[in-house]
């Protein structure tokens, strides 16, 4: 009967709260910034000719790995409203995962390109390559992380007003949709590059579809 009459009394509504919004505009800043890493790389890959190698092509599927930890974030909030403790731990966790598995593969093809003298692989930005820049990077996301999710019990179930329409739900929207259509692109660009064959050479200088198919070659 108690139960009954519990299920009968409407949920409290969520308390507002700015960090709640704050987590939230993060995990939006975090999707879309690691969407602008990748896409410059395609930048890199296409304008300049820089073909990714194994290692570079690992290292961005762990940049949208750890974007998706938080798009996880993003579309809780724009469902329910609300960001649960659970799918704060299950986003961030998957974006610290892929941070240091990211930041793993561009240390080993840091070190492989350490010794004096050696040119490196690719083209270079500020006099940096660009696994030099994604190692940063990489680290700068766990510290970040770390901080959120510190945070996260205090921003659990607080209302992040992304339901309706307005700032929050136009960014949190906007970084889906640029997030995936970036996945799609990317993967596009690893198909052609790799062809109908199960490694990419550690050199690629070519995109190996277009001779498997008899466009070129």
């Amino acid at each position: 009967m108690a139960a009954t009459m519990h299920s009968l009394v409407p949920d409290a509504p969520p308390v507002n709260g700015l960090l709640s919004r704050v987590q939230y505009w993060f995990a939006c800043f975090f999707a879309l910034g690691w969407s602008a890493v990748v896409c410059a790389g395609l930048y890199h890959q296409f304008g300049r000719g820089d073909i990714p190698c194994p290692l570079c092509v690992v290292q961005r599927m762990f940049m949208l790995l750890a974007a998706l930890g938080a798009a996880y974030i993003i579309r809780s909030a724009l469902i329910s409203g609300t960001v649960t403790g659970r799918a704060y731990m299950a986003g961030w966790g998957l974006s610290l995962v892929a941070a240091i598995g990211g930041s793993f593969a561009s240390w080993r093809q840091t070190m492989l390109h350490i010794l004096p003298g050696a040119k490196g692989y690719g083209s270079e930005v500020l006099g940096l390559h660009l696994y030099v820049w994604a190692w940063i990077l990489f680290q700068l996301s766990v510290v970040a992380i770390g901080v959120a999710l510190a945070f996260a019990h205090v921003t659990a179930d607080r209302a992040v007003p992304a339901v309706r329409p307005g700032a929050l739900r136009t960014a949190g929207m906007c970084a889906l949709w640029f997030l995936g259509m970036v996945i799609a692109v990317n993967m596009l660009a690893v198909f052609l590059e790799e062809g109908f064959h199960w490694f990419l050479p550690d050199a690629p200088n070519r995109y190996r579809f277009f001779y498997d198919v008899g466009i070129l070659g």
